[in-house]
């Protein structure tokens, strides 16, 4: 399978990113994937290397790129509860100054990118996100309405903006909450507001799940889940994004 990394321009420099298309060449839709915190590291590498596998030209960018290539921070192989504070204590200046206004620029970036490559056939593209880059996700989702079609966002923050950030969606939606960060209650408080955005939507916690449920180099790591994730997944981009 076609793997490669690419620089992406951007206003403030150039942006890493990691892409994978699948086998054959030829124009496929898009899919603008953005990590979680820790970055693109070989899960991430997988996991857009078996989203390509499916038939779909796979971009997923460093977030903190302002800071450096990833990775940005070193990481383990193994991101355990006992390294995790050392590591969130690294990556929360990079995520407290990862701003509105640069996440909008970025997006606007990445997307014009994305479209513009030969692997990237015309037409709507996809954006998925973990943890934060749900949260990112969304917000490109919510900036883009006319160019994205699909949004699918796993164990991420997707509420935090407020309803009135989710009434300017127009992509069908998949939220995939952990048990760990969201009840019942504030579930339904966030359908809600999809119901009020008049959107297509799947929105549920996974049973048995805990924050990071879908990396599988974290103590976070659910299988049946990370399953579940993809059974989601595949359908909406297989409604929503158009094959040649």
């Amino acid at each position: 399978m076609p793997t490669k990394m690419l620089q992406i321009p951007t206003a403030d420099g150039q942006a890493d990113a990691f892409a994978a298309s699948p086998d054959g060449g030829g124009r496929h839709p898009g899919v603008l994937m953005y990590p979680d915190g820790f970055g693109i590291r070989p899960v991430l590498r997988e996991m857009a290397r078996e989203l390509a596998g499916h038939g779909y030209y796979v971009l997923v960018p460093n977030l903190f790129y302002r800071h450096g290539p990833a990775p940005v921070i070193e990481l383990p192989e193994h991101i355990g509860e006992a390294v995790r504070p050392t590591v969130f204590a690294q990556l929360m200046p990079l995520i407290e100054a990862h701003t509105i206004e640069r996440v909008l620029s970025d997006a606007d970036a990445y997307l014009r990118f994305l479209t513009a490559q030969p692997e990237a056939s015309a037409g709507p593209v996809a954006v998925t996100g973990y943890c934060i880059g749900g949260l990112l996700a969304t917000r490109t989702a919510a900036a883009h309405p006319g160019q994205v079609a699909a949004l699918a966002a796993f164990h991420g923050p997707v509420g935090v903006d407020g309803p009135d950030s989710l009434s300017k969606l127009t992509a069908e939606v998949h939220f995939g909450h952990a048990e760990s960060d969201l009840t019942p209650e504030a579930l339904g408080e966030l359908n809600l507001a999809l119901d009020a955005a008049g959107v297509s939507y799947t929105s549920e916690i996974y049973p048995g799940t805990i924050h990071g449920f879908t990396m599988s180099d974290t103590d976070a790591f659910n299988p049946v889940a990370l399953q579940l994730h993809w059974d989601r997944l595949m359908p909406l981009l297989g409604r929503t994004l158009t094959k040649s």
